[in-house]
C-alpha cells in the first residue's frame, strides 16, 4: 500500500514539474535535435531622461544698438524625451570687454519631443578701452544653458 501511495505522489509531482516549463527528453521530436521553445522571459527597464542640442555650432553675435550697448540672439533647437525648462547664465571672459552682461530666454519651456528656444545676450555699459578697433569675432562672454524637468 505504501508503494502505491508513493507512486501516486511521484506521478503528481512529475505532472506539476512538467507544467513548469520542462521538456520531456524521452518525447523529443524525431529527425534530429530540433530546438523547442522552453519559456519566454520578459525584459524590462527604467527609461532615463535625455536631452540634446541638435546643432552644436551655435554662437551669439552681438550687434551694436547704441554707443555702449550691444545685443544678439540665437535660436537653439532641442530634442528631448521629457518636458523641460531651460535657464541660462552668462559669464564675461577675463581680460576681454567688460560691462554689464545679461542673458534671457524668450521661450524657456520645451515640450516632450523637443522644440526650440531663443537665447539673447546683452552687453550694456561696454568698456572698449584696451581693445583694438576693427577686430572681428572677438570672444567676450560664455552663455551656459541648464535644463530641469518641467
Amino acid at each position: 500500500m505504501k508503494k502505491v501511495l508513493f507512486a501516486v505522489a511521484a506521478v503528481a509531482l512529475l505532472t506539476v514539474a512538467a507544467q513548469a516549463g520542462e521538456i520531456k527528453y524521452h518525447n523529443w521530436p524525431t529527425g534530429g535535435f530540433i530546438p523547442q521553445e522552453l519559456m519566454t522571459i520578459p525584459v524590462k527597464m527604467d527609461i532615463g531622461y535625455w536631452v540634446r542640442v541638435k546643432t552644436q555650432d551655435i554662437e551669439i553675435k552681438l550687434d551694436q544698438e547704441s554707443i555702449s550697448t550691444y545685443s544678439g540672439c540665437v535660436n537653439v533647437p532641442i530634442e528631448c524625451n521629457f518636458a523641460l525648462v531651460v535657464s541660462a547664465s552668462i559669464e564675461d571672459l577675463a581680460g576681454g570687454v567688460s560691462g554689464d552682461f545679461s542673458v534671457a530666454i524668450a521661450n524657456p519651456n520645451v515640450p516632450a519631443g523637443g522644440g526650440s528656444i531663443d537665447v539673447c545676450a546683452k552687453l550694456e555699459n561696454a568698456n572698449l578701452t584696451g581693445t583694438t578697433g576693427g577686430t572681428t569675432n572677438v570672444p567676450v562672454a560664455t552663455v551656459t544653458l541648464k535644463v530641469v524637468p518641467a
